[in-house]
């Protein structure tokens, strides 16, 4: 008779009972516990910066909560991996699950949901890497979605990120999925101009939802619950930009359309965590301080200065991003106006951010810097055993170029 030990249960053996060699090799995966963990997640997460080696990079602070990236979403969980003799925790991973619309290939607008998991925050000890630790944390990442009735699981990386590419890729079976584009614009010290003939017009919660499951209804990862977030205390509201005009024949609460809008959503990422930008040179940050000064002594001239991201700052996420009408890019460019004035009265909002699809023709309307943006990489896998032949990930080729990116995601 034999007595086979597996790793989730270790902890309940008597380890004076396992080989010397086993106990400081084992990896023992199980559920994130606050008390038990929380000290030793936090110091890991403080060395794992993001960046290339002799590059700037950035610090991500969790302000004290190590699940606040997915504490917004109702089915979530938070894995540890446990090393060695003294089980020192030595990575991490997050994921959740949630219902998205998987895109509609017909003519009439009809959302096809499916329930899909998203991988996040996967971290290793720069000391035991190459171990199989990242592996083991997505393999158990992936049991515990299967068992709460995920059919997909798909993470977001820097297109750059070689290392996390090729572990999700080369290692997990992951299929590279889309590219969407995140869009990053200063908050500066002088107000934006918005057009005088164009009227900015708040959108009620209710409204918002009626107007997002209309507009992405056959769009992919647009989320089920969208009201659940248009009511969350982080988002900031829905705004609307139409010509002054319009409404004189449009009433917002008729749940119409106008003939030509824009229209996003404002996440208050800032009270969720907090970037820091590590690692720059006296030089470059001297320049970057003298445009701030410039900037706030004299904001007529409109100088485009860099915030201050060598502290801890915080960002507002702009999302349901959609226009119509020939109008469409300039009232999307004063709505985006709009948002960076709200963030210039925020001391602690320093950036805006956006997430779209790569070919959506909002892109182009969405004001950015080039420097601070970025393409992003988005990695998907089937986890149900199915011989089906509408197999989202198989089709590759979207029947949308419009991506709904999901704030609590962000």
């Amino acid at each position: 008779m034999s007595l086979k030990i597996s790793a989730e249960n270790l902890a309940a053996y008597d380890n004076y009972h396992l080989p010397e060699d086993y106990k400081k090799t084992v990896v023992v995966v199980r559920q994130y516990d606050e008390e038990r963990d929380k000290l030793a997640v936090e110091e890991l997460e403080g060395q794992c910066d993001f960046g290339q080696r002799g590059q700037p990079s950035l610090f991500t602070d969790l302000m004290g909560d190590p699940i606040s990236r997915i504490r917004n979403l109702p089915l979530h969980v938070m894995l540890v991996a446990a090393y060695g003799e003294d089980r020192e925790i030595v990575g991490i991973i997050r994921g959740c699950i949630k219902t998205v619309t998987r895109g509609n290939k017909g003519s009439t607008p009809c959302p096809v949901y499916v329930k899909i998991a998203y991988i996040l925050g996967l971290r290793v000890s720069s000391q035991h890497r190459r171990l199989g630790i990242g592996t083991k944390l997505v393999e158990k990442l992936e049991e515990w979605s299967r068992s709460n009735g995920a059919k997909y699981a798909y993470m977001a990386t820097d297109s750059n990120n070689q290392a996390s590419i090729k572990l999700f890729t080369s290692k997990c079976n992951y299929v590279k999925f889309r590219t969407p584009s995140v869009l990053v614009q200063p908050v500066h010290a002088h107000y934006k101009p918005i057009a005088s003939d164009i009227a900015i017009v708040r959108a009620s919660p209710q409204l918002s939802e009626s107007f997002y499951r209309r507009i992405f209804a056959n769009s992919e990862f647009f989320p089920k619950d969208i009201n659940h977030i248009l009511d969350n205390k982080l988002n900031f509201g829905t705004f609307m930009a139409v010509p002054k005009k319009t409404l004189l024949n449009w009433d917002p609460k008729s749940g119409s359309f106008p003939p030509t809008f824009a229209i996003l959503s404002v996440w208050n990422t800032k009270n969720v965590y907090k970037l820091q930008v590590r690692g720059v040179s006296s030089l470059k940050y001297a320049c970057c301080l003298g445009t701030r000064v410039l900037d706030s002594w004299m904001p007529w001239l409109r100088v485009p200065s860099v915030p201050n991201i060598f502290k801890t700052f915080g960002f507002y996420l702009l999302y349901g991003i959609h226009m119509e009408g020939k109008e469409g890019p300039r009232l999307m460019k004063s709505l985006c106006n709009f948002v960076h004035n709200m963030g210039r009265n925020d001391r602690d909002c320093r950036l805006l951010v956006s997430e779209v699809g790569l070919d959506d023709p909002v892109r182009e309307a969405i004001p950015r810097w080039i420097k601070f943006s970025w393409g992003d990489l988005w990695c998907m896998k089937k986890l149900e055993i199915s011989e089906s032949p509408d197999d989202w990930v198989e089709s590759r080729v979207s029947s949308s170029s419009v991506i709904f990116v999901d704030p609590r995601d962000f």
